[in-house]
């Protein structure tokens, strides 16, 4: 099995040994060991998937990178101030006010782009999470075009299966994101930043926050506008009633459960434990499904316990404006293509291209 390209149909056990992991894929025990932040330890969260190669790990060095326990890989005691002042960010009143933003962006798309054939993943699905995201944050003058070259290298850095020659390709990408947010900080860049700083955070934590939040709060919307655009598209009854905010609303959150866009995290065994009547090691890594199944009673593709993603009602709302503003003022909106290429990280997956035409 292929850790890169599996499929929940490949999963016939509900844990499995492949390639120096055990990935786990039932829905009771993905949930338990997400709620027990003890016995499974998020300390691998962040690490990449491939071994940086010395090279690379030198150039990363040259640059200062670090990425310290903060939100993802934190299980000491600083995690619940870190995520308390981040999702000071993301209320629910400024998650809500930002809808008026978001629709304003798609139709700023598609008013701009040849309607007659286009892809809506790189015409309106590449840059608009971020935008938002930077605006949510009150970090002014960023260029989106490079922040997506940062974050979409990262992710092929830290979750991919990847040579030597691809990470050295992209370790300079990743060095640079992060001094630039060394640089922000030092600056009092920004909101954010400014928030960080007078909470006393160090300006190593603040860089280790920023850059996997910089690259999750908007990388892994990009991939579910992709996945639900191409998949609402593929029924035309569906793409019908998409105008009618609880249908999109309804649709994102099956789209969730069986196609999320992050289809698996990790965790570390603290202990030697006992899943699905297999037995596991200490220090074993766990490649958790997030990825369910129609019956499951309540999807965990935003996580479960005390690392439940704090962007989550912010995809929820970009992905059902999304779908609903699309729909609606683009009903004859056709798919182009059955097979388009797609982004297979372990813990990433979306289709690259969404090629539409009226």
């Amino acid at each position: 099995m292929d850790l890169f390209t599996f499929t929940r149909a490949d999963l016939t056990e509900p844990v499995r040994f492949c390639d120096g992991r055990w990935v786990v894929s039932a829905y009771d025990d993905v949930r338990a060991i997400l709620a027990d932040p003890v016995t499974y330890l998020p300390d691998n969260a962040l690490t990449a998937v491939t071994p940086v190669a010395p090279a690379a790990l030198r150039a990363l060095v040259r640059a200062r990178f670090s990425l310290p326990p903060t939100l993802a890989n934190n299980g000491s005691a600083s995690h619940a101030g870190l995520r308390k002042l981040v999702a000071s960010f993301f209320t629910p009143v400024r998650v809500a006010a930002a809808e008026p933003r978001i629709r304003a962006l798609v139709l700023e798309r598609l008013g701009g782009s040849d309607l007659s054939q286009i892809d809506l993943v790189s015409d309106l699905a590449w840059d608009l999470p971020a935008i938002v995201l930077m605006e949510l944050l009150g970090l002014e003058n960023v260029d989106i075009p490079t922040l997506k070259r940062w974050s979409t290298g990262s992710l092929e850095f830290f979750w991919g299966n990847i040579s030597t020659e691809r990470q050295l390709e992209l370790v300079d990408d990743v060095g640079d994101f992060h001094q630039w947010l060394v640089k922000r900080y030092h600056a009092r860049d920004g909101e954010l930043f400014q928030a960080l700083a007078d909470a006393g955070v160090s300006a190593e934590d603040s860089a280790g926050l920023c850059y996997f939040l910089l690259i999750a709060g908007q990388e892994t919307t990009t991939q579910l506008l992709s996945t639900a655009l191409r998949r609402a598209l593929q029924n035309r009854d569906l793409w019908a009633r998409l105008p009618q905010r609880d249908v999109a609303e309804s649709f994102v959150e099956d789209v969730l459960r069986t196609e999320t866009p992050v289809v698996t995290w990790r965790r570390l065994t603290a202990r030697e434990v006992v899943l699905s009547g297999t037995r596991i090691p200490q220090g074993a890594e766990l490649v958790l499904l997030l990825s369910g199944k129609e019956t499951d009673p309540k999807h965990l593709a935003f996580g479960y316990g005390r690392h439940f993603c704090l962007g989550a009602g912010l995809a929820r709302l970009e992905a059902a404006v999304t779908l609903q503003t699309v729909a609606e003022h683009e009903p004859s909106l056709r798919l182009l293509g059955d097979n388009p290429e797609w982004l297979n990280l372990l813990s990433f997956r979306a289709p690259k291209s969404v090629a539409v035409s009226r």
